[in-house]
Order: C-alpha cells, then sequence, then structure tokens
C-alpha cells in the first residue's frame, strides 16, 4: 500500500474506532435520561442515576464535533488530492485559497456555535457551519454517486452532519421549553439521524471495496462498469 492509500484509509478508521462507538454511548445515555424522566413524573423512584442526563448532552455535544470532523476529513482528502492532481495551485490559485479559507470558516464556525447563548447567533452559526459543509461537499474530486443519492454515502454523511448542528444548536431551547416541543422535535431528528448513520456503516463498507488502491486504478478505470467487464 502506497502512503495514499494509508491515508484514505484514516476516514473509516476514525469512523469505527471513534465515532460508532460514541454514537453507541449517546443512544444508550438518551434512553436512561428518558427512562429517568418518565419513572420520575409517574413518581416511581428511579435507580437510574440523574447523571445520565448530563452525561447525555455532553456525549451529544462531542459527537456533533466529532461527526463534522469526521465529514471534514470524508471531503477533505479528495479535494487535496483533486488539487494536487490538478495542480490547481499553479492553474488556479483563488480556488485553492477559497477552500482553505473556507474549511478554517466553517471549523470557526463550529466552535463559535458551542460558544453561542442567544438564540441569533446560535442560528447564524449553525447555519455558517451547515453552509460551508455543503459547498465544501460540492467541490470538485468529491465522489457523491449523484445518481444513487437514495443509497449514497457522500449524502447521508452530509445529511447526518446537518442534522447534528442542528440538534447541537437547539440544546438549549429544549432545557427553556415547558410543552416538550424542541425535546419531540430533538427526539425525531437523532431518531433520523441514527438511522442514517446505520446507513453509513453500510454504504461506508461498500466504498471501501469499490475503492482500488493507487497502483491499481489506472487498469480498473479502464474497466466498463455499465456492462461490468474489464479487457
Amino acid at each position: 500500500m502506497e502512503l495514499t492509500d494509508f491515508v484514505t484509509l484514516i476516514h473509516p478508521a476514525i469512523a469505527i474506532v471513534f465515532v460508532f462507538p460514541l454514537i453507541g454511548n449517546v443512544v444508550n445515555f438518551a434512553w436512561a435520561a428518558r427512562q429517568r424522566r418518565l419513572q420520575t413524573k409517574n413518581k416511581i423512584k428511579s435507580k437510574i442515576p440523574p447523571v445520565v442526563g448530563a452525561e447525555h448532552k455532553r456525549m451529544g455535544d462531542l459527537l456533533t464535533g466529532s461527526v463534522v470532523g469526521l465529514t471534514l476529513l470524508g471531503v477533505g482528502h479528495p479535494i487535496t488530492e483533486n488539487i494536487i492532481k490538478q495542480e490547481l495551485w499553479s492553474k488556479s490559485p483563488f480556488q485553492v485559497v477559497f477552500i482553505v479559507l473556507l474549511f478554517a470558516a466553517t471549523i470557526a464556525s463550529l466552535v463559535l456555535l458551542y460558544k453561542a447563548k442567544e438564540k441569533q447567533w446560535r442560528a447564524i452559526f449553525a447555519t455558517l457551519t451547515g453552509m460551508g459543509i455543503v459547498i465544501l461537499g460540492c467541490q470538485d474530486g468529491v465522489f457523491r454517486r449523484t445518481n444513487e443519492w437514495y443509497w449514497s454515502h457522500y449524502y447521508y454523511g452530509i445529511a447526518a452532519s446537518l442534522l447534528m448542528v442542528f440538534s447541537l444548536a437547539i440544546v438549549p431551547e429544549i432545557y427553556r421549553d415547558k410543552t416538550n416541543k424542541w425535546r419531540i422535535i430533538h427526539t425525531v431528528i437523532n431518531t433520523f439521524a441514527l438511522m442514517l448513520f446505520i446507513g453509513q456503516g453500510m454504504t461506508g463498507v461498500r466504498d471501501l471495496l469499490e475503492i482500488p488502491l493507487s497502483w491499481q486504478k489506472p487498469f480498473v478505470f479502464q474497466c466498463d462498469f455499465v456492462n461490468k467487464t474489464c479487457s
């Protein structure tokens, strides 16, 4: 394996070793927090410790940053490869500078979203973070499988990242709202995000099977992918 092949494995390795176990912990704490809340509401003495709610929030915050970071890493690798392959630094330096600044702005917006207290600032930074993710994902070099968007690792990942950003932005509203409207919204979007994460695991494995090693690419890409034949 060449260095570029090892770099390709960094994204799935982080997902398997860190992000997916973190998802399991977040789901576990979410379920425990809900059970404790229902038991308390029904005046049942709960054996679930009160700390589960705080741990769920802490793990959820960490999950959002991890998912967004993993997404940026996932799109950053092919974008960098395309810049090097097309020699964009000499052909289109403004585009390269724009991409670098966009990465920095997206990360900065996420950091500021964590720190923002006022509703309008959280909305602004969440929007900027989401825009950065989407625009970076639209850059040349990123494999999107648009013809099969409903089964695309890229679209699942972008959608999950946006849902995580939105979920982070509404956390303070959950605690302020006495009608549980925001809590229900939080539950619905994160249930959908969980299904996307499951899809991510399946589509990620499929894509790893389809990506040839660097020295194999010139030969594999000569194949007829429609008729599934190689000369």
